[in-house]
């Protein structure tokens, strides 16, 4: 329990002054741009000679509206860490010492579900009998079944009839041929209809929320997952076999496999294989130079590649849930690269992973020290220029808040907008919805409350759970059981390199984002002033995966009706990452992809999909190309960096945040 007398840190703007220096960098971290800037205006003897005036493009602000922004927090409802009274603090502490024993989950909210469902189902005999009806069919197709298996078996002993029920198309644990050999055809097949049963009972109960239902579907599915034949020796005729053909040697490497993950997890290690992996060595090796650091942020400015650039640069922002170098891993599908050689400067943004004392950086901190101070280095360093803004998952969304809010107050300075996966309503926001009420929000809060931050082991566990059978159960068959480590690529070291979110943030992201959809409804405030994406006039390029969990691609399509600019969306396979992860070269890719001007009508995402004609290949040249259509002609590229600005090079890419553990 942490004590009460200790006030909370308070985000003000005097916190400015840790924002050019991070502990331990020295004089030379430091981006001295309020010095610098005063030494000019005041004249100084020692004061550089200050730069020659520039013409800016149309739109853009002056040079003092670049000056930085202080880090500057809103303020909670709650006092973030200073409980004001005992019952506050026990009622925390309690829900906190819970929630690592439940992995974040609200037995409440888990209660209020089940209590919904049940209340709700004792009070439909109907569908009661209509339960019976299909539990007896079921029983009748399993007996029809097991005969049909007893005379073919007569027959052959390697014989087997068409399955009473099949799998799901992404289930997988029972695609091998060993699973139609008697008794183990019996044994996955009665569980399937087991599971179909479950389904039924806990869907389509009249009177149950949408909420409720989908969370004990969910808590059903995960249940029955737990109990899988797949998950067992006994009951699993692939490890049975390999463990009679190696003697039982997969079952002591599988020991030997497990021992080792417990020895790394209780050490704070990362899993077996990333170590292959080390960025700025195997992976985030683009050459370049960090130009600014403060609390939050490292900014990476990428050295060219070719004699000549396009005038404007892009800004990447990627999400601070995970590291930025998913959009630079090895030379061959690193974004960033490909960017560079097609002849763009690129700068991209390092979030730092927030320490115990970050607890109360909130969204606006994120906003203004992040994406914000990004842009007025980007300005100093290549000035009178538009930039392509680019963001990815929740940097996207915190993109289109900064650029809503600079729209709003006369900001010009974007010349385009992409999102890559990203969400600006969030009404259908995926499986993740599952866990976003007020209990359970209230429940996350004290756990975050009471340590600082999510912890990178909690947030990941939260997305396993949402693919049990392939992140955590398949994953445990294979590695356990089978004694198999599976050999890791760059995507999947990288997904190993987690973070943490602070306690502040993370409470209002949630609460005004995924809980009370604010930013989509008017509702969200910067400066104390709402913003509305509908003030958005640079055209818009989006990107939606079609197997995307986490962000939906049909939520990502809602842009259409949240903005009136043009927008060209497109929809590539894959999934969250490996669907933006899609370099040019790489096999079974393909796209869609459909452009709607601000002035036509709109298209649901049924009628785009049946509009929007496949396209082998990358959806990588697709965005190039939109690019250039939107950009000016080539032309020298410019400095690494502006150190008559503030903005000298700090440090060789890939910087000091990204090696943060």
């Amino acid at each position: 329990m942490r004590p009460t007398s200790r006030p909370a840190v308070p985000v003000t703007p005097a916190l400015s002054d840790t924002l050019t220096a991070s502990p331990g960098d020295g004089a030379v971290a430091g981006n001295r741009r309020h010095a610098t800037r005063s030494r000019v205006r005041k004249g100084r003897p020692d004061a550089p000679a200050a730069p020659e005036p520039l013409a800016l493009a149309p739109g853009l602000p002056p040079p003092d509206a670049l000056a930085p922004r202080p880090l500057v927090g809103l303020p909670l409802e709650r006092d973030s860490f200073a409980a004001t009274a005992l019952w506050d603090v026990v009622d925390r502490a309690v829900h906190a010492s819970t929630a690592r024993v439940t992995g974040g989950v609200s037995p409440a909210a888990l209660m209020q579900a089940w209590m919904n469902w049940a209340i709700h189902l004792a009070a439909a005999p109907g569908k009661r009998m209509l339960l019976a009806q299909k539990a007896q069919r079921k029983a009748q197709r399993f007996a029809r079944y097991a005969l049909n298996c007893a005379l073919a078996s007569t027959q052959s002993a390697h014989a087997s009839p068409p399955r009473c029920i099949e799998p799901l198309a992404q289930d997988k644990r029972f695609a091998s041929d060993s699973w139609t050999q008697w008794p183990f055809n019996l044994i996955h097949q009665g569980f399937l209809l087991n599971q179909q049963f479950w389904h039924n009972a806990t869907t389509g109960v009249r009177g149950v929320t949408p909420q409720h239902e989908n969370l004990v579907q969910f808590a059903a599915r995960q249940l029955l997952d737990v109990f899988s034949p797949s998950n067992f020796l006994v009951t699993n005729p692939d490890v049975l076999h390999k463990t009679v053909a190696s003697g039982g040697m997969n079952l002591l490497a599988g020991l030997h496999n497990l021992l080792d993950d417990l020895q790394r997890q209780g050490a704070g290690g990362k899993p077996a294989g990333t170590e292959a992996f080390a960025p700025g060595r195997d992976v985030a090796i683009t050459p370049g130079k960090v130009v600014y650091r403060n609390r939050l942020i490292e900014l990476i400015q990428y050295a060219p590649a070719t004699g000549q650039v396009r005038p404007e640069p892009i800004l990447i922002v990627p999400a601070w849930i995970m590291k930025y170098y998913i959009l630079d891993l090895s030379p061959h599908n690193s974004m960033v690269r490909h960017l560079t050689e097609q002849g763009f400067t690129v700068f991209m943004i390092s979030w730092r992973n927030p320490q115990p004392d970050d607890r109360d950086l909130g969204m606006d901190d994120y906003r203004q020290a992040g994406v914000m101070a990004a842009l007025d280095a980007i300005s100093a360093i290549v000035p009178g220029r538009r930039i392509h803004a680019t963001g990815y998952c929740l940097g996207g969304t915190m993109l289109s808040i900064a650029a809503s809010a600079m729209a709003r107050d006369g900001d010009a300075r974007l010349a385009t907008i992409s999102l890559f996966a990203a969400q600006t309503d969030f009404k259908e926001a995926g499986e993740l919805t599952l866990f976003i009420d007020e209990s359970q929000l209230s429940f996350l809060e004290d756990m975050m409350w009471e340590q600082g931050y999510l912890d990178a082991g909690q947030m990941a566990g939260a997305f396993q759970t949402l693919r049990s059978n392939d992140l955590i159960w398949s994953r445990m068959v294979r590695e356990y059981l089978m004694g198999e480590r599976p050999t890791l690529n760059d995507l999947m070291a990288w997904n190993a390199d987690t973070t943490r979110m602070p306690y502040r943030m993370h409470s209002e992201y949630l609460r005004q984002l995924f809980l009370n959809n604010d930013l989509a409804e008017g509702r969200f405030r910067v400066g104390g002033r709402p913003i509305a994406l509908t003030d958005l006039r640079a055209p818009i390029f989006a990107v939606g995966t079609e197997q995307d969990h986490v962000a939906p691609w049909r939520s990502a399509f809602k842009i259409h009706l949240l903005t009136d600019t043009d927008i060209t969306f497109v929809l590539t396979g894959g999934g969250h990452n490996a669907g933006i992860v899609s370099e040019p070269g790489h096999r079974h890719r393909a796209y869609r992809v459909l452009e709607k001007l601000a002035a036509e009508r709109y298209r649901d995402p049924d009628a785009w999909l049946e509009a929007a004609t496949p396209k082998e290949g990358s959806w990588w040249p697709e965005w190039v190309t939109w690019l250039q259509q939107r950009s000016g002609n080539l032309a020298p590229p410019p400095a690494m960096g502006a150190p008559q600005a503030g903005y000298a090079p700090l440090c060789d890419a890939p910087g000091t945040y990204v090696m943060q553990a």
